[in-house]
């Protein structure tokens, strides 16, 4: 169980030192790009795939993000994510940052859906 908690806080430490990364101008845009979709769904309060579906809404935590920070980790230049990992180490303490522009995005992704699926019943129950 604690390897379990080390590496949990592993990856919320990496998680916060590619946000440090994506505001610094070193790292290319297509890096910085697609490490901010990442950390903006890491850090969101909400997940596109909710917790609650059977199976699925936990594949995103434990598959999709993780795959995003290795993919994004090999886009950042190495000098630059060990001082951004020092930094986050430093930030840590003070909390979790929370993304709410990602979560109004998700909640705004989920409304749409829902407002669709409602009209397309409609339309299926006047045929």
């Amino acid at each position: 169980m604690q390897t379990w908690k080390q590496q949990v806080r592993k990856l919320k430490k990496e998680t916060y030192a590619i946000y440090l990364a994506c505001k610094d101008s070193r790292v290319p845009w297509y890096a910085r790009v697609f490490a901010g979709i990442i950390v903006a769904y890491a850090f969101s309060p909400i997940d596109f795939i909710p917790d609650f579906i059977p199976i699925l809404g936990y594949l995103d935590d434990l598959l999709l993000v993780p795959l995003g920070i290795i993919l994004v980790l090999k886009m950042i230049p190495p000098a630059v994510l060990e001082e951004c990992r020092q930094k986050a180490e430093a930030a840590m303490g003070e909390g979790k940052p929370t993304n709410w522009i990602a979560a109004a995005v998700i909640v705004a992704i989920w409304l749409i859906l829902g407002i669709l699926a409602v009209i397309g019943v409609g339309r299926i129950l006047k045929r």
